[in-house]
């Protein structure tokens, strides 16, 4: 394609998720030209991608939506405190027709490059299909974890089984009814799949190298009359995210840890594990600065854990001691340690795995 046949426009976006959609839309409604490019065959991003058993948002889904229309806020109906993946993609598809996004949006188009022209402070993008097109701005909205690790483990490629990996999950429903699966790793995903296909396969094997912190999500539906509350107390909702310093509305206390007493201190971190998720570690604003006030935080939480978990040296494994809590992010789970109580379920801490072979019986 030649100099004159190149799309000129004011901005380029890469990629279709939540900022992409959101960046169209306020670009577009500034009366600039814009085109969304997006790898993907659909719109979504994350949530188009990640569709493996039990992935959800590990905020309430009240808060995660868009804040900029009022419209959105009142027309769209939640239907549980913590969504699917399946409903966030369908809010997604919903507001990119509400606001007619789709006629600027080019699906199935990678980008390859972008280059800035010093001399004349334009960008050129070129597509996986050999299109070029010129803009002011080029907008990366692709996110900072796009890329999944595929490891390398000797025989991954001449293992009979079935293999399935959480970031290219097919669309097609998986039935573990009857077989004996092992997932490997109890990161986010693992937390989140591991009680989902622990309800149909006959045998679990989980492979945990590091344990990981991981506070229950408490979802439940949300009811007509919780959604009409929440709609009517938007914008003070939406002010208290904007103060709290972690997206949701819900304000860490006013003085650091230690200046509470223990009863007080228990009562603030109990409120919280109700609340559910990554909240627990903002209760007190000391909590990953002073690591007095983080030990109070993991000992509540080891507390809590051992109280669902039936063997004391599982318990053991799944508590994680190499890090303080919260140091890393949070998992949300959903009956993730309980899991663990099934005959059928098996925890095995390895150091490295090195080598997968034809299925045996273990």
């Amino acid at each position: 394609m030649n100099d004159a046949a190149r799309q000129s426009l004011d901005v380029v976006v890469v990629g279709a998720g939540f900022a992409g959609l959101y960046a169209l839309h306020k670009l577009r409604g500034q009366g600039l030209s814009v085109r969304v490019l997006e790898a993907a065959p659909e719109l979504g991003g994350t949530w188009y991608h990640n569709r493996y058993p039990g992935a959800r948002c590990d905020v309430e889904s009240v808060d995660y939506c868009y804040s900029f229309s009022d419209e959105l806020q009142r027309e769209w109906d939640w239907t549980e405190r913590y969504a699917t993946q399946a409903e966030i993609l369908a809010y997604l598809n919903w507001v990119a027709d509400k606001l007619d996004l789709r006629r600027d949006i080019a699906l199935r188009t990678r980008v390859v490059s972008a280059t800035l022209d010093e001399a004349t402070l334009r960008w050129t993008v070129t597509t996986d299909a050999g299109q070029r097109l010129s803009a002011r701005f080029c907008l990366m909205a692709t996110g900072p974890l796009s890329a999944a690790l595929t490891p390398d483990f000797t025989g991954l490629d001449t293992f009979a089984g079935e293999i399935y990996h959480t970031a290219h999950w097919p669309h097609e429903p998986v039935d573990f009814t009857g077989k004996r699966v092992a997932v490997i790793g109890t990161g986010s995903s693992g937390i989140q799949s591991i009680p989902v296909i622990a309800e149909r396969a006959a045998q679990l094997y989980v492979f945990q190298r590091s344990a990981n912190y991981s506070v229950p999500a408490g979802n439940r539906p949300l009811s007509a009359e919780e959604l009409d509350d929440i709609k009517a107390n938007y914008p003070q909702r939406r002010a208290l995210s904007w103060r709290s310093g972690g997206g949701s509305p819900h304000i860490t206390a006013a003085k650091p840890t230690m200046q509470f007493t223990a009863e007080e201190r228990r009562a603030a971190f109990e409120k919280r594990w109700q609340l559910g998720g990554v909240l627990f570690s903002k209760t007190f604003p000391d909590q990953m600065t002073d690591l007095e006030a983080n030990e109070e935080a993991r000992r509540f939480y080891e507390e809590k854990v051992r109280a669902v978990i039936d063997d004391p040296a599982v318990a053991d494994l799944l508590i994680p001691t190499d890090h303080p809590i919260g140091t890393k992010r949070i998992c949300t789970d959903s009956n993730y340690f309980q899991t663990f109580n099934r005959a059928k379920v098996s925890l095995i801490c390895v150091l490295s795995l090195i080598h997968i072979s034809e299925p045996t019986r273990l």
